[in-house]
This record gives structure tokens, C-alpha cells and sequence, in this order.
């Protein structure tokens, strides 16, 4: 069924369902200016400020006046009850302003007495938000807005009180992974609250490389930045965790952490260790990840390069790069022993 027929149904069913509704509803936005007039006007911001670039220059307004005529569309239709407030007409009216805009994706959710949507506008920061809506003093009304950047999707949650996952997918960053936040939000009073966050637990960024986001769980798979740790590189260390919803605390719980080539992190834990050893001249130390004398005796003061790490098919030898004093380059090999690694070459890059 195409999108235009199914909006005349639509429009039809709720003709014949509510008529006084109907009159109320037409008699309010003659008043008001009306849906169509939102419509178009919606057109205008989108091609005047979306299209031109209007946002570089006063993005929170452009936002702002956009914003505004979904709330009130929103708000206008859920007043007028019946079929008008009805998921179904609510979703097909937003489809009517992202057809004006091609770029924008507006997808309603309902949570009991509450709608929720997640809206794009851009995939720029400040033009995605989620907002939610319901009854205020026995009107309806926008109840709260989150803006984050990425582009949002919602996930309802079970229980007593409507709550949700909103989820933000950020820009891929190029290596496969791309900034991810995940948040929990409950009703609360007269608007929501977020009661979990992964921003509270990646304070410094999650860039995640899978995920899985459902009612009750949240499954993460991640880089982990640590000392040795370069941007692109392959078979470095990353972190899965899943969380799970704790009904009775309104949170949510890690439940299971595992790594994945968790080798990785152990080596350049210990190549962290033999270059601060050789900064600070502690031959004990140097001795600990050096067990040969002749490779000892050839070592001169390293510091590391940020490239990526040779590894063998087995992982079992690892060719790290690193730079002499006079900024000479030299491979350094590094072998497992055992659950431990241990420099056993060392090899100037040119001779």
C-alpha cells in the first residue's frame, strides 16, 4: 500500500470514527494556522536552513523553530484523542514532514500514557533529539527533550513505570568502530530522568564495535585504550560486556566481561615495563623482560614508534617498532613464555 493511500485511510477512518473530534480538530488548526500550514512551513525551514547551511551560522534557532512545529503537531493531535491520537496517525503524519525533508527520520514509540520519539535532522551535533510526550495537569504536552549527539533510536523496557533506551550512534570513526552512548531513562514526576548511562561508565568515550540493544539488555563490544594502543591497527585488545536490568533498583548491571585478544594488552604491558626500565636505567627490571645477556648487552635507550605490531599466525612472536636516541629505528621481537613475553631480538631497521 503506498504511503499516500495509506494517509487518506487514515484520515478517512478517523473521519468516520470521531466527527465531533473531527470538527474541534479542523476548527483548532483553522485557529491556529492548521497541520498543512505546519507542513509547509516545515518545508520552508528545511530548505531555507537545513539545505543552505543556515546552521553554521545559528544552529540552535534553525533547530529550535523545527522543533517546534513537531511538538505542536504532536501535542495538537494527541489533545484532539480518538483516532488522531493513535500511534498509527501520529507516525503517519511525522512520515508527511520527513518526506518534506528526505534527510529527517522521525519514529514514534508508544510507553503507556507517554509517546516517545526519536527525531533526526542531521547527523551533526545538535540536530537529534528524543522527546518525550504526555499528560501534564491533565493536558497534553511536551514533557522532556534529550539531545545527544548521534542518531537516536528508542527501546522500550518492561516494569511499572514507562521507561526506555534511547541510543546514540555516532559517526564511524574509520576503523570499524564508531562513538556510542546508551541511556536509560524512566518517567519521573511530570518529565523523565536517566538512571544509567554509559557516559557515566566511559567517561572518556565509548567507541563500540558491536552491539546489541533490547528490552532488559545491552551488550557492548568495545575498544580499550591502554599504553601501547594505536588507532587502526589490528588484533588489539577489545572488551565485551552485557548488562541487565535490575527491576527492583531501576538500573542496570554488568552481568559478564570477557576480552578478545587479550594478548595484545598483556604484550604491551610488558613492553611498557622494558622501556620504563631503560628510561630509568634499572637493570633488574630490563633483566626481568631481557633474559638473554647478549640481547642486553646490544639494547640501547628505546623509545616506542606508533605503529602497528607484527604478529606471527600464532601470535606467538610479536615485531614491535621503536627508536633509538639519534632517532634510528630498530625492531624489537618479542616471544611468549609460558603466559609471559620476553624480548628475545633485537635488530637495527637499517644497517
Amino acid at each position: 500500500m503506498t504511503r499516500f493511500r495509506r494517509r487518506t485511510l487514515l484520515v478517512f477512518a478517523a473521519l468516520l470514527a470521531t466527527v465531533g473530534a473531527t470538527s474541534t480538530l479542523a476548527a483548532t488548526r483553522t485557529r491556529t494556522g492548521g497541520a498543512p500550514d505546519r507542513l509547509e512551513r516545515f518545508r520552508e525551514l528545511a530548505s531555507s536552513r537545513l539545505a543552505l547551511g543556515d546552521l553554521d551560522a545559528n544552529p540552535a534557532e534553525a533547530y529550535r523553530d523545527i522543533y517546534a512545529l513537531l511538538d505542536d503537531e504532536i501535542v495538537e493531535s494527541l489533545a484532539s484523542g480518538g483516532v488522531f491520537a493513535s500511534s498509527e496517525f501520529l507516525q503517519d503524519r511525522l512520515d508527511a514532514f520527513g518526506d518534506a525533508w528526505g534527510y529527517a527520520q522521525f519514529r514514534l514509540t508508544r510507553l503507556g500514557p507517554l509517546v516517545v520519539g526519536a527525531f533526526r535532522l542531521s547527523d551533526v551535533g545538535g540536530g537529534n533529539s528524543v522527546r518525550v510526550y504526555g499528560p501534564l495537569r491533565d493536558e497534553a504536552a511536551l514533557l522532556a527533550t534529550l539531545y545527544r549527539d548521534g542518531r537516536p533510536s528508542v527501546t522500550p523496557l518492561g516494569g511499572g513505570e514507562p521507561q526506555f533506551l534511547a541510543t546514540w550512534e555516532g559517526t564511524p570513526s574509520g576503523r570499524g568502530t564508531r562513538p556510542l552512548r546508551v541511556d536509560l531513562v524512566r518517567a519521573h514526576a511530570d518529565g523523565v530522568r536517566v538512571t544509567w548511562s554509559t557516559a557515566t561508565l566511559f567517561p572518556d568515550g565509548l567507541y563500540a564495535r558491536a552491539w546489541l540493544v533490547r528490552a532488559g539488555e545491552v551488550r557492548l563490544r568495545y575498544e580499550l585504550h591502554y599504553p601501547g594502543w594505536t588507532p587502526g591497527c589490528d588484533g588489539q585488545t577489545e572488551q565485551e560486556d552485557v548488562y541487565r536490568l535490575i527491576p527492583t533498583q531501576g538500573t542496570l548491571a554488568r552481568v559478564s566481561r570477557q576480552q578478545h585478544n587479550a594478548w595484545h594488552r598483556e604484550l604491551r604491558a610488558t613492553v611498557e615495563r622494558l622501556f620504563a626500565a631503560l628510561a630509568e636505567g634499572d637493570e633488574t627490571a630490563v633483566a626481568a623482560v631481557v633474559p638473554d645477556a647478549t640481547v642486553r648487552s646490544r639494547l640501547p635507550g628505546l623509545v616506542p614508534e606508533p605503529a602497528c605490531d607484527a604478529a606471527d599466525g600464532m601470535r606467538e612472536t610479536v615485531s614491535i617498532a621503536a627508536t633509538d636516541t639519534e632517532r634510528r629505528p630498530w625492531t624489537l621481537t618479542f616471544r611468549r613464555a609460558g603466559i609471559r613475553w620476553r624480548l628475545a631480538a633485537i635488530s637495527p631497521v637499517l644497517q
